[in-house]
């Protein structure tokens, strides 16, 4: 298999689970020194955190968001160690900071330690309890845009599309009674089920202003490399090939919407044949079906999920 067909996925805040990336760290010592690396970026050892937990440590967003990315990196190397370099990239959120650490625009302590303060920023942009996000199942984008508008517009809150993830599954975010409002409205218009979401803010959304800012000052102080892989923008759906470009989306994605199946569809036109997801769980895998059944999907997160991929490349 050409490395010009294959495209890289990498995840997001969701994936994460306590333990994940051990089976690597055991099999691998590459993985172990990914992980003492980024401890050693961090000044505390995160990696205790996600292999050991507790898990109410490892869902605090600033823990959460650097772990993932993390162990993303880590399947990431091995890939590359085995020669599979991809020809293009997409992550989903947070796993946009890890596409560009294989892409090479950031390096992987600064992508530590900014994810980190981004995750803290994020999770102190909205007062605990303010904010919620749902799910909204089997229901056209343009109908869920339309109804967040007009409940956003009679209540004064926000409330707004914050993921396009497949044709069957948008996720709002906003303020809680807008949000809560805006879910009756969509199943009365047609949507299967709206399922609220178990998050800690409302991420993707006008509510992530001050954490935006955050980003914003975090990156300033990074020095950022031309990307060697183009990398897909949440934000835009667009292939980067240029820092600047690089460093506005991950400014603009923390209030913007995730365009993941315009992401993914960026990928397809510019020839992506297999898509390897590269991290811990199966969840972009998953959208994958939902997005076109026909794509090749292959995934990375463990010695076990390692060999097959490598066997399935060829």
């Amino acid at each position: 298999m050409s490395t010009k067909s294959i495209a890289f996925l990498f995840p997001g805040q969701g994936s994460q689970v306590v333990g994940m990336g051990r089976a690597l760290a055991e099999a691998f010592p590459a993985a172990a020194e990914t992980f003492a690396e980024a401890d050693e970026a961090l000044g505390f050892a995160l990696s205790r955190i996600f292999l050991d937990g507790p898990e109410e440590e490892l869902r605090l967003t600033e823990n959460t968001q650097p772990a993932i990315l993390t162990v993303s990196v880590a399947a990431q190397r091995l890939l590359a160690a085995q020669g599979v370099q991809p020809w293009m990239a997409a992550g989903h959120s947070l796993g946009e900071w890890s596409a560009h650490v294989a892409a090479g625009t950031i390096g992987f302590a600064d992508a530590v330690r900014a994810v980190k303060a981004r995750g803290r920023a994020m999770q102190l942009a909205v007062p605990a309890g303010e904010g919620a996000m749902a799910a909204v199942l089997a229901l056209d984008a343009a109908s869920i845009t339309a109804v967040c508008a007009e409940v956003a517009a009679a209540t004064g809150q926000v409330v707004s599309a914050a993921n396009f993830n497949s044709p069957d599954q948008t996720v709002i975010s906003g303020a809680r009674e807008a949000v809560e409002k805006a879910s009756e409205v969509l199943k009365l218009r047609g949507a299967r089920k709206v399922v609220p979401l178990p998050v800690s803010a409302p991420f993707h959304c006008a509510l992530m202003e001050p954490a935006e800012r955050e980003v914003e000052r975090v990156l300033g102080a990074i020095a950022l490399g031309e990307p060697r892989i183009p990398v897909a923008a949440n934000v835009s759906g667009t292939l980067l090939m240029t820092a600047m470009d690089a460093r506005d989306a991950l400014i603009r994605q923390v209030t913007g919407t995730v365009q993941w199946v315009s992401c993914v569809a960026g990928l397809m036109e510019l020839g992506a044949e297999v898509f390897v997801e590269v991290g811990p769980g199966k969840v972009l895998s998953g959208l994958m079906r939902q997005i076109d059944r026909s794509q090749k999907c292959l995934n990375v997160e463990d010695a076990a999920s390692l060999e097959k991929t490598l066997a399935e490349l060829g």
